[in-house]
C-alpha cells in the first residue's frame, strides 16, 4: 500500500520513450535499459514511501482525507519500518545506478543523486517543497524531461533535442496525475498546511490546469515530427483520445472520494498507453 503500485507506471513510461528513441539510432544495452527501469521504479517507489512516512510525521494524513489510506498516519506499519523501506528502495536505486554510471559516466551519477534528493525532500526535509505547490514541477522535470532524457543518454551517451521533445509530453502527463491526487486532497491539504498548487489556485482553475496539461500532452507529441526527423507515426498517441475525454470531463465535474480516486488511476493509465504508443510510434518511424 505504501508503495502505491498505481504511480509506478509513471516510472515505466520515460524509460520506454526515451529508450525507443535510443534503439531507431542503433543497437541497445539491454543490461543499461534494465538498470534504467528498475532504478527509476525504485526511486519511485522510494519517493513513495518518504511521502507516506513524512506526511504522517507532519500530521497530514488525516481520518478526513478522500484518499486511500496511508500505512503510517492509519498505523498500519511501524514509522521505523516504513523509514527502512524507504533506505531500502533508495538503495536498490543507487545499485542499478552504479552500472548506469560505469556505461555512461559520471553525469548519471549527477542525475541519480539528483532524483533521489528531490523524491526525499518532495515532503521531506525542514521545507518541503511538495507543500509549497511546486510538487508539479519537480514531477514534470524528474519523471519527465530528466527520466525520458537519461533514459536515452545511457544508449547513446549523448542528447538529441527530439529526446528534450518526446520528454515534453510524458512530463506532463506525470504531473497531471499529482494534479488529480491534489484537487481530491484539496480541502484537507488546506486544513493541514499544505499550500499545493490546488491549494493555491482554488478547484476551478487546477481543474482548468488538469485539462489544458493533458490537451499539450497531445500537441507536444507532434513537436519532433513536424520539426525533426520522426514519423507521422508519433499521431499513434491519439488512440488514447477516448480515456483522455471522459477523464478531464471526470475531474472537472467530480469532487468525491472514491471518483477521484478512480481517476487518479485512470491517469496513470492514460500516461502509460500514451507512452507505449508514443515509443510504438517512434520505432515504426
Amino acid at each position: 500500500m505504501a508503495a502505491r503500485p498505481r504511480t509506478l507506471p509513471a516510472a515505466v513510461a520515460p524509460v520506454l520513450v526515451g529508450t525507443s528513441l535510443a534503439w531507431v539510432e542503433g543497437p541497445l544495452d539491454w543490461l543499461a535499459f534494465a538498470a534504467a527501469l528498475l532504478g527509476a521504479l525504485f526511486i519511485q517507489v522510494g519517493t513513495n514511501l518518504s511521502n507516506d512516512y513524512s506526511d504522517a510525521r507532519r500530521g497530514a494524513d488525516t481520518e478526513e482525507r478522500l484518499g486511500p489510506v496511508r500505512v503510517t498516519a492509519g498505523g498500519l506499519v511501524p514509522p521505523r519500518q516504513v523509514l527502512i523501506a524507504t533506505y531500502a528502495s533508495f538503495g536498490l536505486a543507487i545499485l542499478f545506478g552504479v552500472y548506469l554510471i560505469y556505461v555512461a559516466g559520471p553525469v548519471l551519477l549527477l542525475i541519480g543523486a539528483a532524483s533521489i534528493l528531490a523524491g526525499v525532500l518532495y515532503t521531506g526535509g525542514p521545507r518541503p517543497y511538495g507543500y509549497e505547490g511546486f510538487g508539479e514541477l519537480f514531477v514534470f522535470t524528474f519523471f519527465g524531461l530528466v527520466a525520458v532524457t537519461g533514459s536515452y543518454y545511457v544508449q547513446r551517451v549523448s542528447l538529441e533535442w527530439e529526446a528534450v521533445a518526446l520528454a515534453v509530453p510524458v512530463g506532463l502527463l506525470a504531473s497531471a496525475i499529482l494534479v488529480v491526487n491534489n484537487v481530491r486532497d484539496l480541502d484537507t491539504d488546506r486544513q493541514a498546511g499544505k499550500r499545493t498548487l490546488a491549494v493555491r489556485l482554488g478547484r476551478e482553475r487546477t481543474r482548468r490546469l488538469f485539462a489544458a496539461m493533458v490537451a499539450l500532452a497531445y500537441l507536444t507529441a507532434l513537436t519532433p515530427w513536424l520539426f525533426g526527423s520522426l514519423g507521422p507515426w508519433v499521431l499513434l498517441v491519439f488512440l488514447t483520445v477516448p480515456i483522455a475525454v471522459p477523464l478531464v470531463r471526470t475531474v472537472s465535474t467530480r469532487s468525491d472520494g472514491p471518483t477521484l480516486n478512480e481517476a487518479l488511476a485512470r491517469t496513470g493509465l492514460l500516461e502509460f498507453a500514451f507512452c507505449v504508443l508514443l515509443s510504438a510510434g517512434v520505432l515504426i518511424g
